[in-house]
Order: C-alpha cells, then structure tokens, then sequence
C-alpha cells in the first residue's frame, strides 16, 4: 500500500469512527474513593461559598467541576493525549511517526497545523473527539499494524496548532483543548527548547500535571556527538526551576525523552512509554486530581492564611465588660449599695434623725434609684462605649481570616450592633434597681424597738426632771439624769451598730444589682453581635473543612 492510499484509509477509518456505526459502547470513566470525595468537597465548598466570594474567584473551581463530570461520563477506555509544541518543533513529524502515516501536515510554511487533528487506535472515542470540538473531516486511524494497535489500544493522540502561532485564534484552540485532554506531549527542540513563552505560560503554570505529561526534546540527529545530553541536562534544569517534577528512577512525574522524528531515533522509546502509560487508564483520574490540586491552590488565599482564627473566651469576657461599663453597671450597684444604706439607716435612726429626714424627703422625696437617662454628653458617651466594644469584639473575631470572611464577620457585627445602644438603655430600666425603695433590713423591728425604748429612756428622764422643777416631784437628779444619758447615748449607738450591720448585706445587694445589669448587658450583646460573628465563624470553619478535604488534608 502507498503512502497516499495509506492515508485515504486513514481518512476513512476516521470518518467512520465520527459517525459511529458499530462502534463499541463506552465503558464510563470510573474514579476511586478519594477524588471521588475530593470533588464532592469541593462541590460543597463552592456551595457554600456563593454567598461569600464573588463568581470570578469560584469560576474556575466550578470549571473544574464541570469538566469532571463531563470526562467522568466518556469513555475510560480510552487516553486523550495532545501533542503540543511550538512552530518548527517538529511536533506533527512525531504525530505521524507514532501514526505510522501522514495525518498531518509538515512542511516549512508556518504555522502549518492550522486546525487540531485526531487519530485513535481503536473504536469507542468518538464522544471524546466530539468534546474536544474536532470535527469528523478531522478525524483519522493510524495504519492498520496489529503490534502498533495492541501496544497503543485505547489511545486518542490530537495533534494541536503551534502554541506560538501568529494566528490568534490557533492559540485560543491550544489554550481550550489542553484543558480537556487527558495528558500533553510537549515537543521542544534544540533551538527553543528554553524559549520563554513556552514555560511561563504553560509549563510552569501546569506544573502540578506533571504526572501527565511527556516533555520531548526532537531533532537530536541535528546535535553532534554528546551535544545531545547536554541539551537534554539542560532542558531537565529548566524544568526543575518550572517546579516539574521529573518521573526519574520510577517516581511519579513528567517523562523527558530525547528522539528524532525525522530518523525515527527514540520514537519506539517513546511508544512503548505511551502504551504502557495508556494501558494503565490512569491519566483522566491524575488529570483530575491535578486539576483539583491547581484549582485548590488558586483558592488557597480565600479559604486559610495559615492564623488561628476564631473568638478567644478572653475577647467575648472583654466585649461583655465594656458593654457593661457602657450601660454603667458599675454605677448602678454603687448607687444600689448607697440606697440600701440609705433606707437601713431610715430604718434604724434616732426619731430625731428621722424627723429630720422625713422634713427633707417631704422637700425633695428621695426614690432609692440613680436616674434612668443619663444626660446628653453621658449618653454619648457611652454610645461611643458600645461602638468601640462592637469594633474591637470584630477586629478580634476577623483576625487570621482571609478577606473575604473576615469583611463577612465585621458586616456581621455591624448589622448586629444597629440599635445595640437602645436596646442597652431599654434592658438598664428593666434590669436595675426593682421599683420602690430598697427592701428594709430583717432585723428593722429589733432597731425600731431599741429606737423606741431610748426614746422612752429620753421622755422618762425628761419629765421627771420637769417633775421635779415644777415641785411635782421630790428632788432627785441622778436617776432622771442617768436614763436621759442612757437613752441620748444609746440612740447613737443602735443606729452605729445597725450601720455597720448593714454594709455586709448593703454590698450584697448592689453587687446583686450589678451582676443583673451586667447579665442583661451581656445577653443582649451576646444575642445581637456575638451570636451572629459565632455563625460566620462556624460558616467559615465549615468551608474551611471542605477545603482541607478537597486539598486532602483532614
């Protein structure tokens, strides 16, 4: 057979193959357990995240997703590979090489591959070409070798446009289907093998898909004498510096082959690599995963920033505290302490006293209770109070989130501590001193009766002295003298005593006083800014777990 009517046969067998008759049913891409979990986390990871991030940050996750599931329903029979390379490289001379025919064309007018071509060594991948976008005029099957088709069975190859064409639209194909084959061949020779283009835009970018691809250095039989591995040396240093790892001494990484595709040096080498490399049927689950890996990198930034994040138990006793200073809990026992001192006192004083005081209070009736609203600049000022608290409490819960989070939480906040200072003020009246009078001492009836019985010491010792001026009585000073001092000293005394008696109950019941204002204080707050930061944060740390799966990481 010709080397024409090779080709026409070629063409035939793949115009065939893009119509489909007797074609053999597809056999599913099938995963194992942990991508299959990886991208089910991610999936949930980008759920969760829709209402956080913007849609540009979640694209390409979501890119990734989709190209799963679409490659996950194909064929896993079969091994997408591209070859790519740069105008001149001699990349469509290795296609039809590994072809055994021309497929495609060679020459020296540049570019050459204009549209990307298919050839596949066996039926069944007609669905892959067609997501690649090639259509059936496209298509080939390389010559009909019963060793070329069991050594390369289930292999697509796809010969792409040079990356580096003039032809804007050549680069937009390269650009599109790389993102859909399963493994790449990169063609390099010895002129631009280190050309820049090549590894800042693609090599270095895909360097995490090392373990699919294939880096070829061609036109060797143009190097003289060791001038070849020298080269090749060099091209591997590059690819380090790339971060590529290498698959040297069987480690996992990219293959770096030297041939001719001119000569067909190397090209059997190159052969039996990609037979037994498709025969394993890994490359679309690598692929996969390296692009999980990629996308999961990208999104590093936005999910952890390598910080403890969350709200210490110390921060929230701290937010609570001056809440508490700004509602004047302090203040408010001070003056539930004063008050209950304040009715003791009434209750136990001399009669005199209490006269007194009862002329004072019929002047300006004391309540027992600090005012309700406090004045203007002190109202202000503890406005002021509670924006700080709500500030700082933020600040604390957002630090060592990323960006996006940590603007979450302090939107959290802010929405939270709309109306918080009227709501403190509210809960003050409500939680403070109860209305009335401070409750009198239990030990007010035993004060009153010893009140009472100086008081009748008094008058005894009063009247008996009047008694005796008069002539009503007979003359006797010591005893009427003695209950008067009796009683005008003891007065003073009870009321001392019951003074000092009450200061430990008087503490108690301001330091009551204060912890209720101080609870009120905190429950709000706790309800209107901490609850809602608590649900960011709980959001956060979910996402945050989703993304340690899908990067695999507990």
């Amino acid at each position: 057979m010709s080397e024409n009517a090779a080709a026409a046969a070629a063409e035939q067998a793949g115009a065939r193959e893009a119509r489909g008759p007797g074609a053999q049913p597809a056999v599913t891409l099938a995963l194992d357990g942990p991508l299959r979990s990886r991208l089910d986390a991610l999936r949930e990871l980008v759920g969760l995240s829709r209402t956080r991030l913007d849609s540009k940050t979640l694209a390409e996750a979501g890119k990734v997703l989709d190209e799963a599931a679409s490659r996950r329903r194909l064929s896993g029979r079969h091994t997408v590979v591209a070859i790519a390379g740069a105008t001149g490289s001699g990349k469509s001379q290795l296609f039809n090489a590994l072809a055994g025919v021309t497929i495609s064309e060679t020459g020296v007018r540049r570019p050459t591959t204009a549209s990307p071509i298919a050839c596949s060594w066996s039926d069944g991948a007609g669905t892959l070409i067609d997501r690649l976008g090639i259509p059936g005029r496209l298509r080939r099957r390389p010559v009909q070798s019963p060793e070329a088709e069991a050594q390369l069975q289930g292999l697509v190859l796809v010969d792409l446009p040079d990356h580096d064409s003039a032809a804007v639209q050549h680069r937009e194909q390269v650009d599109r289907i790389l993102t859909l084959v399963d493994a790449v061949i990169w063609v390099v020779d010895p002129e631009k093998y280190a050309d820049a283009m090549l590894h800042e835009r693609y090599l270095r970018p895909m360097a995490g898909h090392a373990e699919v691809m294939f880096v070829v250095l061609n036109q060797v039989d143009r190097l003289p004498g060791e001038a070849a591995e020298l080269v090749l040396d060099d091209l591997r240093r590059l690819l380090d510096e790339d971060g590529v790892a290498l698959g040297e001494y069987g480690e996992p990484g990219a293959a770096v082959l030297a041939l001719s595709a001119l000569t067909g040096e190397g090209v059997g080498e190159l052969r039996e690599v990609l037979g037994q490399f498709v025969a394993e049927r890994q490359a679309p689950a690598r692929r996969i995963a390296a692009d999980v890996d990629a996308a999961a990198s990208r999104l590093r930034p936005v999910y952890t920033t390598g910080r403890r994040a969350g709200l210490s138990e110390e921060a929230r006793d701290e937010f609570a505290a001056r809440l508490a200073d700004a509602v004047g809990a302090t203040a408010a026992g001070e003056a539930a302490e004063r008050a209950w001192l304040r009715n003791a006192n009434r209750a136990c004083g001399t009669p005199w006293l209490r006269l007194w005081r009862w002329y004072n209070d019929r002047r300006e009736p004391p309540t027992g209770r600090m005012r309700l609203r406090p004045p203007a600049d002190e109202e202000a000022t503890a406005r002021q109070r509670v924006e700080q608290a709500v500030r700082t409490v933020a600040d604390r819960a957002s630090a060592g989130l990323p960006v996006p989070w940590a603007q979450a939480v302090r939107e959290a906040a802010v929405r939270g501590a709309h109306g918080l200072p009227e709501a403190l003020d509210e809960l003050a009246a409500r939680a403070g001193l109860p209305p009335g009078k401070p409750p009198r001492p239990g030990w007010w009836p035993v004060a009153v009766l010893a009140q009472a019985s100086m008081t009748i010491l008094q008058i005894i010792g009063g009247l008996w002295l009047v008694g005796q001026i008069v002539g009503f009585m007979a003359p006797n000073l010591g005893v009427p003298v003695l209950l008067m001092v009796a009683g005008i000293v003891g007065g003073p005394v009870v009321e001392w005593s019951c003074r000092m008696a009450a200061r430990g109950p008087a503490r108690r019941y301001g330091q009551d006083a204060e912890r209720r204002l101080r609870e009120a204080a905190a429950g709000c707050g706790r309800a209107r800014v901490l609850d809602p930061l608590a649900a960011e944060l709980l959001r956060y740390r979910e996402v945050r777990e989703q993304y340690g799966k899908v990067v695999g990481v507990g």
